[in-house]
């Protein structure tokens, strides 16, 4: 039983719209209050997000029976200030159990209440990427109400791509192979023991073993003793990877549980990671062939990290998923898409159209080089009535008409403000994104765009309220 939010307050607790929210602070966690606040108190809005809420992260769910859940209006509060103020859950939890006016915002009165840590971790990794973007699609419809948009006014956008880096380390085929192997022989360890099996006694000095065939490959240099301590790795690596494999037969004789059943499954990852990586060391180190870029994987752990050269002065390279945003003259985040594959000019189309479906008075929209392509000048020219999208390399008479038209030079020259709103979203959490896995990923870039839009729309309404206050104590002035 998981219940949106409950009818009845707690005692001593306060009405989320009479919760009182410093105008004055330039804090993150007032803005998002204020948005939140918003959200709540804005009737429409709510019922539509609590519908969303409802009907996606519990749709079998009964309401009159079972245990209680954390109510679903608790969990997007703290993933929003989580992501909104680029916090571990640890500062997380502190914060729901510590912060005065978020508890209000949660719904708690004088009743202590403690959250645990996993209790935090488990509800906020329930909202799926999906669910998150519909509901930023409704705030940032409320937030163009907020901001008086006339019906039919026309949106003016820019669109560009960042990348966001994923929590991994500088990859190389000989330190990749490190992990995979370190990671095997712990996972067959914990199986042979829940299953009472031989072979790993000595299993912290097989660990110590690699590392130091390890640490001698990786401290080397080009020399003669090099093939044989890269021989010696590889060698070492091959033998107690197959003692896991041996492991991994044995445990086919067994009844496992569920969680037995996932711990097999990891180890026969590792065991594939170790063998790739056995084979590209052979063929660099030993047979000094070059590894094409398409065979190699960048993480173990998160094997959807690319290899990003974007050109920027100082960055030769980036480990992470390209994510392209769409932002309104308003400076809310209307749409966000993640490059897991191709590049700029592979996905500028598909943006745009799925911008537009959420947003159909997006009519303008302003773009750098990386997306130019014939095709895409052509499809981008039907979608949008002005598609400032520069051409690359040499330009005709007409091409340097087009672009001398006063609506492109003006779209041009507001473009560079996006990087603003991309600067914004590094700071909501997507400088590095430790969440595991594509959803995980997913699911903080989903959390990150809409807290930066919850954030916007708070200090809108922060800055009414000062003019307000303003204006009052000129009156009294006067």
């Amino acid at each position: 039983m998981r219940k949106v939010k409950s009818t009845q307050s707690e005692l001593g607790g306060t009405f989320i719209a009479d919760i009182v929210i410093s105008s004055k602070s330039r804090d993150d966690i007032p803005a998002l209050l204020r948005g939140l606040q918003y959200l709540y108190t804005n009737p429409q809005l709510r019922s539509e997000v609590f519908a969303l809420l409802d009907a996606q992260v519990n749709p079998k769910a009964r309401k009159d029976t079972g245990r209680p859940g954390m109510e679903l209006w608790r969990i997007l509060v703290l993933a929003i200030l989580k992501q909104g103020l680029n916090c571990d859950y640890d500062r997380l939890t502190e914060l729901a159990n510590e912060h005065g006016t978020l508890r209000q915002m949660l719904g708690h009165g004088v009743m202590a209440h403690e959250y645990e840590r996993q209790t935090v971790v488990d509800n906020v990794t329930l909202l799926k990427p999906q669910l998150l973007a519909k509901i930023n699609q409704l705030l940032v419809q409320a937030g163009h109400e907020v901001v008086r948009k006339k019906p039919g006014e026309t949106l003016r956008g820019r669109c560009d791509s960042f990348c966001v880096q994923t929590d991994v380390h500088f990859p190389t085929d000989v330190n990749l192979l490190f992990d995979a192997m370190r990671c095997s022989i712990t996972t067959a360890v914990w199986l042979a023991e829940q299953l009472d099996l031989e072979g790993w006694r000595q299993h912290r000095h097989i660990q110590k073993k690699i590392k130091q065939a390890f640490n001698r490959v990786r401290t080397s240099k080009k020399n003669k003793n090099s093939p044989v301590q890269v021989n010696e790795y590889l060698a070492q690596c091959q033998q107690y990877l197959n003692r896991a494999q041996g492991t991994l037969k044995q445990v086919e004789a067994f009844e496992l549980t569920l969680f037995q059943q996932a711990k097999v499954v990891q180890l026969q990852n590792y065991i594939r990671h170790a063998h790739r990586q056995i084979d590209q060391v052979t063929r660099r180190l030993v047979r000094e062939e070059k590894i094409p870029h398409r065979d190699k994987v960048f993480s173990i752990f998160e094997p959807h990290t690319r290899w990003v050269v974007k050109g920027k002065a100082g960055v030769p390279q980036e480990l992470g998923v390209p994510v392209c945003v769409v932002e309104d003259h308003y400076r809310f985040i209307l749409h966000h898409r993640i490059l897991w594959d191709g590049s700029d000019v592979d996905h500028g189309v598909a943006v745009i159209e799925q911008a537009r479906q959420s947003f159909p008075d997006l009519n303008s929209c302003s773009f750098d080089r990386g997306f130019h392509s014939p095709a895409n000048q052509l499809a981008l020219g039907e979608l949008l009535d002005e598609c400032a999208l520069p051409k690359k390399g040499y330009r005709n008479i007409n091409d340097k008409m087009h672009e001398s038209q006063p609506w492109f030079k003006a779209a041009r020259g507001k473009h560079p403000g996006i990087e603003s709103a991309i600067n914004h979203l590094e700071h909501c959490g997507l400088d590095r994104v430790r969440d595991h896995g594509k959803t995980g990923f997913a699911r903080a870039v989903a959390l990150s765009v809409l807290a930066a839009n919850l954030k916007r729309l708070g200090r809108i309404l922060r800055d009414k309220e000062r003019q307000k206050l303003a204006r009052q104590q000129r009156l009294r002035a006067a």
